[in-house]
């Protein structure tokens, strides 16, 4: 079966997406990790329309790409005119790239509505904007913008457009959603009978506004598409483009066709996340294939079932797209999600009375406020404490914290730590920007001459939420602190109606699990 081209739009499509920007140091970033990757090409963006775009078209120039092709984006030509006085044809050629992809108008409603010419003059500077790239000796991709739009509205002048780049010399013709609002029950009846009727290598290009662009995208390659346009991520205008992640997993573990270079599929996960990396944005989670969540376990029933056979609740390895399986921890919880965090962190939990004790005390403390989701090196400290014979290296006798005002010197926050170490009583005090950096320095100074390693903890995160919002200042707050070594990352929980006790449980387990665990 033919190999499916896979035609990245992240870097063009995918920046006008709100909220996700790319410099063009950036593009070239995430331009080397598509190529390494091994999709086919690789769209850099609209020459001429911004300084980003030409700064991406420059550098690109001077670099040599393993597999995938660079491509510029742009328009047909003018209605008055023709393409060789026409500044968007001469910026794509001056990008200097050997691929040009270039939209024409499909629907007719655009063609008279928005274009304002007649449809004869349509398809004139579609053929004559292709034959003039291909001329010039570039391959030609043509996308036919609204497709199945202007299908609907008059399907023989569809046809005419695509025929129309046909003659020009274009390579392959990309029908186009545009709108995204294509049902796949009509988009793949209509994909079958152009397919006839052109006799030609086309593609599909959707948008994800009915949620169906990956979906389309598949249903096409099934009716014989070459080639299948898209983002990282699904990032896009509006709701976003086809997730080239969710493609191209499907293409190669569900529908066997190649897409990728033998072996490059396990790169996904990375990449996914590199791309929201780079354009500073929040992960999401539960994307399939790539999220940390799409191959995480919760509920017991499925974690039990899982430990006897992981094809029980996922669909495909993990590994084969970069990701891996987790458990996680929560009220929902059986007792095979405490046996899978214990072997996970290397803690020996032989009696089932412990297991079920941590289970009660996850469920209790959950219930009082306390998420341990995102805070495994909690769980993993209250599995570590159930073992016989565990000694704390260290145990709190008090603490106090002060905020002040004080004239000319403003806000401060002072603490002191009791602590014992073995059978020595350790007492400090710190000052600090607030009452919990204040504890924090004061519990690393009494502990740092006996555990000299707490120098390379460093706290990476602080995040603060409030329960039962209705309840005020009284309500119960949630603290989540993530610390970092040169190594790992581990995050820990606290929960009170006072927000410096949330904190120090939160605190107490991060110094603990770094001294015991993450060494």
């Amino acid at each position: 079966m033919s190999f499916i081209q896979i035609y990245d739009t992240t870097l063009r499509d995918g920046t006008q997406s709100e909220g996700f920007t790319l410099s063009g140091y950036d593009k070239i970033r995430v331009a080397r990790r598509l190529d390494d990757l091994g999709v086919a090409f690789i769209e850099g963006g609209w020459p001429g329309s911004n300084p980003k775009d030409a700064e991406f078209f420059a550098r690109a120039r001077d670099l040599e790409w393993k597999t995938a092709l660079i491509a510029a984006f742009g328009s047909t030509c003018r209605v008055k005119g023709g393409p060789e006085d026409d500044a968007n044809i001469q910026a794509l050629l001056a990008a200097q790239t050997p691929v040009c992809t270039i939209f024409g108008k499909t629907w007719t409603l655009h063609v008279t509505d928005v274009l304002l010419t007649t449809l004869e003059d349509n398809l004139r500077i579609i053929e004559q904007s292709v034959a003039y790239l291909r001329a010039a000796g570039r391959r030609v991709i043509y996308d036919a913008e609204h497709f199945f739009d202007g299908y609907k509205a008059d399907p023989l002048y569809a046809i005419e457009t695509l025929q129309a780049a046909i003659r020009g010399g274009a390579e392959t013709v990309v029908f186009c959603d545009t709108n995204g609002g294509t049902m796949p029950w009509d988009l793949e009846p209509i994909v079958g009978q152009v397919k006839e009727a052109i006799q030609h290598p086309f593609g599909i290009h959707t948008h994800n506004d009915g949620d169906c662009a990956v979906t389309n995208s598949l249903l096409a390659v099934r009716q014989g598409a070459v080639q299948i346009q898209g983002t990282i991520n699904g990032v896009g205008e509006r709701c976003g483009n086809a997730n080239l992640c969710s493609v191209m997993a499907n293409l190669e573990l569900k529908m066997g066709r190649q897409c990728l270079p033998e072996g490059r599929l396990r790169k996904l996960y990375e990449l996914s996340h590199v791309v929201d990396e780079v354009a500073n944005v929040t992960p999401n989670d539960h994307l399939p294939y790539v999220g940390k969540s799409a191959f995480a376990h919760k509920g017991g029933v499925h974690v039990a079932a899982m430990r006897r056979s992981e094809q029980s609740y996922q669909h495909v390895i993990p590994e084969r797209v970069g990701n891996r399986m987790r458990v996680v921890v929560s009220a929902l919880s059986g007792r095979a999600n405490i046996l899978s965090k214990a072997e996970e962190h290397g803690v020996d939990v032989s009696n089932t009375a412990d297991v079920v004790g941590v289970l009660n005390d996850v469920k209790e403390l959950e219930a009082r406020g306390f998420s341990f989701e995102a805070a495994e090196a909690s769980v993993a400290m209250m599995l570590k404490r159930q073992q016989p014979g565990y000694q704390a290296p260290f145990e709190l006798v008090d603490f106090f914290v002060n905020v002040e005002h004080r004239r000319g010197r403003g806000i401060f926050a002072e603490a002191m730590v009791k602590v014992k170490v073995g059978n020595e009583l350790l007492h400090t005090a710190a000052e600090g920007n607030g009452p919990v950096n204040a504890l924090d320095l004061a519990l690393r100074k009494a502990l740092i001459g006996h555990y000299p390693i707490i120098a390379s903890f460093q706290l990476a995160d602080y995040k603060v939420r409030i329960l039962d919002g209705q309840d005020g200042t009284e309500a119960i707050t949630r603290v989540l602190i993530d610390t970092r070594n040169s190594a790992q990352l581990w995050s820990t929980v606290g929960a009170s109606a006072n927000i410096i006790e949330a904190s120090w449980q939160a605190l107490v387990d991060a110094m603990e699990y770094g001294l015991t665990v993450a060494q």
